[in-house]
């Protein structure tokens, strides 16, 4: 039995020991099947996945109605692996000027061919809205070394099999600002408006806004003394566009400066005390301000939205980790092969894309604790990432030899223990 095998068990076991007798164990070995790959060879099929991992007749059976019909909540299990990742005390959460990030994200499994599922999102990818299963990632972004590792807080699944994308990531959001913290900041890509954040009472955000957005002082501009007394405040537009045959200006910067990033000199030009464009000065509003970054990697300048009054440098590096929560569902999806799926009740289809998220961020936090996983005899400086060993576990399963506690006994049984222990096989 190998160290990084016996780690990777003893953190399931952990998680799993919430889940009644019976059907904790019938989770293991579903997250087992998952961890080491096997889904990546059944193309999805859970049957075929836990047939590869090793498991008999009669415990693919009770795993596959664990999933459907066992009692457990993946939100149970997020606390206990955090509980363990806290344990450690290895994982320290990032802080900028004293706010630290909680990023929001989305993902979906798309099923095309999946009959009697309404619900569509859009996919970039194809250009239009496909069938899929969308889900609200919700996670805290720290490191473990130099590493920057995501450790997800919620997981919020869609309200029906028909709820659309925007009202997913108006209930992701509103999810997000009852769990912010006194000093935690909301960290939102494209996709979602100022208003929707006020909406929604994020007392804190940084979202990304668009090279076109605009928004408008909260006062009165001066009578001009003809026509209509205006009833709106001055436009702000952060950047020149092309309108037509048109060029628009950029509204004059509120604050210029310059600092320095990773060996680079950024430029920023903020705009503060804004309010949305769509409202009139008499109506209640909540001011903001716009930072726009000139990066000189990058063509296309950097637009953000925020309600901190913190420097420049902050809000920048606060927006940068935004981009850890995307890797865990790259991990669930890709590297461990649950993109596809072979499940058509819509219980099955919410807990098996629940559990495939989680074991992708379990999967991502293990490749920091252990030793570097080479993903082939051509990779000589192997670096720690997930896929060394989604890659490396394909052939281990497990085998009738202890290696769990009494809290697995299987139930209907007597009171003998089966334990287990898992084993590497040769070719």
């Amino acid at each position: 039995m190998t160290t990084a095998s016996q780690k990777t068990v003893q953190l399931l076991e952990q998680i799993v020991k919430v889940v009644p007798v019976g059907t904790n164990l019938a989770l293991l070995q579903l997250m087992w099947a998952m961890i080491t790959g096997s889904f990546l060879s059944s193309r999805g099929a859970i049957h075929s996945a836990l047939a590869k991992s090793g498991f008999k007749p009669g415990e693919i059976g009770r795993s596959w109605r664990a999933l459907r019909w066992g009692k457990w909540n993946i939100h149970e299990l997020i606390q206990r692996f955090r509980q363990q990742v806290e344990q450690t005390g290895q994982w320290q959460s990032h802080e900028y000027g004293g706010y630290r990030p909680l990023a929001v994200d989305t993902t979906a499994y798309w099923r095309p061919r999946l009959q009697g599922w309404p619900g569509k999102l859009y996919r970039q990818l194809v250009g239009k809205t496909m069938i899929g299963i969308g889900f609200g990632l919700i996670a805290d972004v720290g490191q473990v070394g130099e590493q920057h590792i995501p450790l997800i807080r919620a997981i919020v699944r869609g309200h029906d099999a028909a709820e659309s994308e925007m009202t997913l990531k108006e209930r992701t959001v509103a999810k997000a600002v009852r769990l912010l913290n006194e000093n935690e900041v909301l960290l939102h890509d494209g996709g979602l408006s100022i208003a929707q954040l006020q909406a929604a009472g994020a007392a804190r955000f940084v979202v990304r806004l668009g090279t076109n957005c605009t928004a408008r002082r909260p006062c009165l501009p001066v009578y001009k003394g003809r026509g209509r007394r205006p009833n709106r405040g001055v436009l702000v537009r952060p950047l020149t566009r092309k309108w037509k045959d048109r060029m628009l200006p950029a509204t004059c910067p509120d604050v210029t400066t310059t600092f320095a990033f990773d060996d680079r000199t950024i430029a920023t030009h903020g705009w503060h005390e804004l309010m949305r464009s769509d409202l009139k000065v008499a109506d209640n509003h909540e001011r903001y301000s716009i930072w726009v970054f000139a990066d000189p990697l990058f063509k296309t300048p950097l637009v953000l939205g925020t309600n901190l009054p913190a420097a420049p440098e902050v809000i920048f590096s606060l927006y940068l980790d935004r981009w850890p929560v995307e890797q865990i569902p790259l991990v669930a999806k890709q590297l461990l092969g649950c993109q596809r799926q072979f499940v058509f009740a819509h219980t099955s289809c919410w807990r098996l894309g629940e559990l495939a998220l989680l074991v992708g961020n379990i999967l991502t936090w293990l490749a920091t604790l252990l030793p570097p996983q080479p993903t082939g005899y051509w990779d000589r400086h192997p670096k720690k990432h997930p896929g060394g060993y989604a890659g490396s576990w394909r052939r281990p399963f497990f085998q009738k030899i202890p290696f769990l506690t009494g809290d697995f006994e299987k139930s209907g049984r007597r009171l003998t223990i089966y334990r287990r222990e898992l084993m590497l096989i040769d070719g």
